[in-house]
């Protein structure tokens, strides 16, 4: 079996990182696998995991964008050369693109009927997207199945763009639970918080893409409430992305310029990880949040929002905190909990990891991930 995963881009992000757990969990068990895409920041970690890379121009927001067109003949000569089984789609430009090629690729393999076969076509759904837009409904481009990351998005699959249940398969992203963390001693502990100018009190965590959908301007407002009552409480925020200006300057505007550190961006969130005695999810839309999971999975008490796939992530009081999206005085209110209150803190951190070693392990996503695929292919 051949895969060809198709990708605007590899930038460090959920699309991204699942792209990456993927390809190195294919090559695992031997199953051919490449990745098309423009490029991006994660590239040298596919490479590093000798993933067969395919470079495109096709970073584009836009699916129609002419530049495309060469790029389609392109791939299509790739796939018919690589005799690629199924082409698996994971953002809207490369939907459109995977369902084009599809229709007109055809490869050089024995059937019954016709001495020949088309590559099959499959997308991941890793969000929520606008079901008015005039694009989507003239040219949906789902695929013959369609993997969704929670129940969440799969609801929003059949409910806003009425695509039949029996299309979808539920398969969550999933994390590597046996990769060796890198274990800081205390001197090394304290040496990076000074670097990073986190004091010696608590420490409030949160890694994600810095854009509008994540809601980090509310976690901003929390904390300027929260230090009121925890004067010490210092905030560390990891991601990049095109509202991290916004927030600098907010965080500037709240007079917390000494309280909040940015860092750029990394792989290497477990390290960072070890610093934070709280992890904050604020997001005010999300598909199910992989470096929820990551923080989860290392032990971390955390609070989320109840929004998308969260749910499926988090149950509110048993293994996380959950509060309602935008609303920072009730996060503000979860944070000064969970700081006073040592008992519910060491049961929710313990319970966290517990809950997503089985659900959300990198194992599991591979075995019904290939399963997938096997069901698709067997419909030759």
């Amino acid at each position: 079996m051949k895969i060809l995963l198709l990708t605007t881009h590899i930038n460090i992000g959920g699309v991204g990182l699942y792209l990456l757990n993927l390809a190195k969990g294919l090559k695992k068990r031997g199953v051919k696998c490449f990745v098309a895409s423009s490029g991006g920041n994660l590239e040298r970690y596919f490479k590093t995991a000798r993933i067969s890379l395919v470079n495109l121009d096709i970073k584009t927001k836009f699916e129609f964008n002419p530049k495309l067109i060469p790029e389609i003949f392109k791939l299509i000569r790739f796939i018919k050369v690589n005799d690629i089984d199924i082409i698996h789609a994971h953002t809207r430009v490369t939907q459109v693109l995977g369902r084009l090629i599809s229709k007109f690729t055809t490869l050089k393999r024995r059937t019954s009927l016709t001495g020949q076969a088309k590559p099959h076509f499959v997308t991941t759904c890793h969000g929520f997207f606008k079901s008015e837009r005039l694009s989507r409904r003239l040219f949906p481009c789902w695929g013959e199945a369609t993997i969704a990351i929670s129940q969440a998005v799969k609801t929003h699959l059949i409910n806003d763009f009425n695509l039949p249940e029996n299309r979808i398969s539920l398969i969550y992203n999933g994390i590597d639970l046996e990769e060796p963390s890198k274990v800081l001693t205390e001197e090394e502990k304290e040496l990076l918080k000074e670097n990073l100018r986190l004091g010696k009190g608590p420490v409030i965590g949160s890694i994600g893409r810095l854009s509008p959908v994540k809601g980090y301007k509310y976690l901003l407002f929390a904390m300027k409430d929260l230090k009121n009552v925890i004067p010490d409480v210092k905030l560390l925020i990891i991601g990049e992305g095109p509202s991290g200006n916004k927030l600098r300057d907010l965080s500037k505007k709240l007079n917390l310029e000494d309280s909040v550190s940015f860092v750029k961006a990394t792989l290497d969130v477990r390290r960072f990880l070890t610093l934070m005695d709280i992890f904050v999810f604020p997001s005010i839309q999300e598909g199910l949040g992989l470096s929820l999971i990551e923080a989860m999975a290392s032990g971390k008490v955390c609070i989320a929002t109840s929004i998308g796939g969260i749910s499926s992530v988090i149950e509110d009081g048993k293994n996380g905190l959950l509060v309602q999206p935008g609303d920072s005085h009730s996060l503000t209110e979860a944070m000064r909990r969970l700081l006073l209150d040592k008992e519910l803190f060491s049961r929710l951190g313990s319970a966290a990891r517990n809950s997503v070693k089985n659900k959300f392990s990198l194992d599991r996503m591979m075995e019904e991930t290939i399963r997938f695929y096997e069901s698709v292919k067997d419909r030759d």
